[in-house]
């Protein structure tokens, strides 16, 4: 249950439209609902603006289906993370409309209506072997109500494919890099554009590229003063702190 939802409540009992004691039994599993085996946090909408995203390794399919069910019963959008197509299709079982965005290994489940955004985010990609964490990011950006652009294969060994992107990468208010081997885009971007770029490096490259740590010391060492890294393959986080600041720069454009 996000702010409006319970503002909505709030007005409905006083209006005499809901009982004090429905509005009790809405209200009775904030701001968490044991399970059992999780404690589900229906107060992160209210204080994060997004609710708690489920994170699937490690879960049973039962487990990640239950706290599904326990999250969308609240009204709000859902994510779930790098969950495999078993997982959906018993998900699916509940909830037909829920979506699987499969090169992300992502579960959405849209319940609200997207607002209209103000601006863009521009997650731009090296390579194709990048994608799966590029659209890990997109995904996560989406179900979060931001509009988002995307920029793939223009990685610093065809520099003119970066270069001919230019002008749509000036026009975004957040921009996450992905890319793997030597990490190199990141900085590359960031010399391009007057904006935030989140730099998500990734584990693809050769042996030397040491499963990502070539790419994340990369980015960590930018010189390009833009760039901020999150953790290797973490696409989620790119995309999700994308979000807040669109959803910030947007905050401060309206009247």
């Amino acid at each position: 249950m996000n702010t409006q939802q319970i503002e909505s409540l709030l007005k409905s009992v006083a209006g005499g439209e809901v009982s004090v004691e429905e509005a009790l039994r809405r209200l009775r599993n904030l701001p968490f609902e044991d399970m059992g085996f999780a404690k589900v946090d229906h107060h992160r909408a209210i204080r994060c603006g997004f609710p708690e995203v489920i994170f699937c390794p490690g879960k049973t399919t039962e487990q990640v289906r239950a706290i599904f069910r326990g999250l969308a019963g609240r009204g709000g959008n859902i994510l779930a993370t790098r969950a495999e197509r078993s997982v959906y299709d018993a998900v699916a079982v509940d909830f037909p409309a829920a979506g699987y965005h499969e090169l992300a290994r992502a579960i959405t489940l849209r319940q609200t209506d997207s607002p209209e955004p103000a601006g863009h985010i521009a997650i731009v990609a090296a390579g194709t072997s990048d994608l799966s964490v590029a659209e890990e990011a997109r995904v996560t950006a989406e179900i979060m109500d931001q509009h988002v652009t995307t920029h793939y294969d223009v990685g610093v060994a065809g520099l003119h494919r970066l270069l001919a992107e230019s002008r749509a990468l000036q026009s975004a208010n957040v921009i996450v890099v992905v890319a793997g081997m030597e990490g190199a885009l990141a900085s590359v971007v960031g010399g391009l554009v007057a904006v935030p770029v989140i730099a998500v490096p990734t584990s693809v490259g050769y042996g030397a590229s040491f499963g990502g740590l070539a790419a994340l010391l990369s980015m960590l060492n930018s010189c390009a003063s833009s760039v901020s890294v999150v953790n290797i393959d973490n696409g989620f986080s790119g995309g999700y702190i994308a979000a807040m600041i669109n959803r910030q720069a947007g905050a401060k454009k309206s009247p």
